[in-house]
């Protein structure tokens, strides 16, 4: 088993493509067990894609955007 941690867009497409490769792995193989460890190493890199650090709040554009909604 060679596994390696998922950095970027390319370490993710290749783990997905050797995930294509050991699917129809027999359960309790070596195979098997690599398709489990790459499984859980995609989701957490899915799971940190979509957290996207929130902007600071700006409270002068959170004014006028509701003066803007309410036409003043």
């Amino acid at each position: 088993m060679n596994v390696k941690p998922i950095h970027n867009e390319a370490d993710y497409n290749a783990a997905l493509a050797r995930v294509d490769a050991l699917w129809e792995a027999a359960p309790g193989t070596p195979e098997s067990e690599e398709l489990e460890v790459l499984a859980v190493l995609i989701d957490n890199y899915e799971g940190n894609l979509d957290q996207m650090p929130m902007p600071e709040p700006d409270p002068i554009r959170a004014i006028t955007f509701l003066m803007e909604q309410r036409g003043l």
